[in-house]
């Protein structure tokens, strides 16, 4: 019995990351897609099948070592639609 209450459980906590889904920028116009990312102040936007980036309205929304780079997605009216910012990483150059 301990064991199905536990397989149970596990299977239900699984099921709300299916449940989950992200927009895709090429469904939307681009006034919506940056119009999301502005009034969420960061979001998941994907940009095709497999590519996804989480995008921010500003630097606030990152960790504060990161700088923000302007991000272009494709959407369904415009190729390149300006929808926010992407928080920058920082690569440690490689040792000779």
């Amino acid at each position: 019995m301990l064991k199905f209450a536990m397989t149970s459980l596990l299977l239900l906590m699984g099921s709300e990351a299916w449940a989950q889904s992200r927009l895709v920028s090429t469904t939307l116009t681009c006034s919506r897609a940056a119009g999301l990312v502005a009034s969420q102040g960061a979001g998941v936007l994907g940009t095709g099948t497999y590519t996804y980036d989480r995008y921010v309205s500003g630097s606030n929304f990152c960790v504060r070592s990161e700088p923000t780079m302007p991000a272009w997605v494709p959407t369904l009216d415009n190729p390149q639609c300006f929808v926010g910012y992407l928080c920058g990483r920082f690569q440690v150059p490689a040792r000779r």
